[in-house]
């Protein structure tokens, strides 16, 4: 674990020296040369934005929309982390990251809006998720705790989180909608909450993490994966960039499963009163 942190420093050290002797420094004259590439690229958009018309489906704007907005986020979280990295305090990482958490929090209780307290429970799913795979990873000394290396490893945890969270949280409100009935009997012959609805979180829990699992078993099979591609095409030998890309599936599974189930457990209260029957008006149909 130390050697891959070395290759990676060594790498980052290279690529430094590297722009240094070649008298490459930011700028804003640099960035907008840049972005010719980029936006040559949009015309692979403009291609989907034609078929779009001819086919009628009405959904140019909204690509252009996204785009736009992608563009204008990317641009701007650049010049965010390019001073970040720069910073030597530590609280810089802190609340990048809790920036992150809130966003992803509140996103994905939107996906599951339904569930009572579902911005609460996700966000806090996220955050405990996450930190404790960070944790793990920095105390196996897998990264070292520079901004440089954990808010790129934060965001990617945070982001397939977010989407468990949400997934989870929301098919497990419709099973419980959809098998209400059996629920109630479980209860009425003196099961508790937890025993009566234990098949419908475990099944949300196996739904939210099917897209984890499968992108695991694929990768490097159907497609080369953003941190390897990266690597790569940053300089850094297949076998490096392999070595790298295993780390974050296994991050990627492990914050995942941490959220999913935390959030299952912090929302299982609000689906019952206090007296150990279903909240009927939470289960209500959309």
């Amino acid at each position: 674990m130390d050697s891959l942190s070395s290759i990676m420093m060594n790498h980052t050290i290279h690529l430094d020296l590297r722009d240094k002797v070649l008298g490459v420094e930011p700028s804003w004259r640099e960035w907008a040369v840049g972005m010719l590439r980029p936006i040559a690229a949009l015309a692979v958009v403009a291609v989907a934005m034609v078929i779009s018309y001819l086919q009628t489906l009405g959904l140019e704007k909204e690509m252009i929309y996204s785009i736009g907005r992608a563009f204008l986020q990317l641009s701007i979280i650049g010049f965010v982390l390019e001073f970040i990295f720069n910073q030597a305090n530590v609280g810089w990482i802190f609340l990048a990251y809790m920036i992150m958490v809130t966003v992803a929090g509140y996103t994905a209780g939107q996906r599951a809006r339904n569930v009572p307290n579902g911005g609460y429970v996700a966000g806090v799913s996220i955050l405990m998720g996450t930190a404790l795979t960070m944790a793990l990873l920095v105390l196996l000394r897998v990264f070292p705790f520079t901004p440089r290396y954990i808010i790129p490893i934060a965001g990617m945890m945070v982001g397939n989180a977010m989407t468990v969270t949400g997934v989870t949280l929301k098919r497990m409100r419709e099973d419980l909608r959809l098998q209400q009935g059996m629920i109630e009997t479980a209860l009425a012959l003196g099961a508790t909450p937890r025993q009566a609805t234990i098949k419908q979180v475990r099944r949300a829990l196996v739904v939210g993490l099917s897209p984890v699992l499968d992108n695991a078993k694929t990768v490097g099979l159907i497609s080369l994966p953003g941190a390897m591609t990266g690597l790569i095409m940053g300089g850094a030998s297949p076998t490096e960039a392999i070595q790298l890309q295993i780390i974050v599936m296994n991050m990627l599974l492990g914050a995942s499963t941490f959220s999913g189930v935390i959030a299952t457990y912090l929302s299982w209260p609000f689906f019952f009163t206090g007296t150990y029957q279903l909240q009927t008006k939470v289960l209500r149909e959309e």
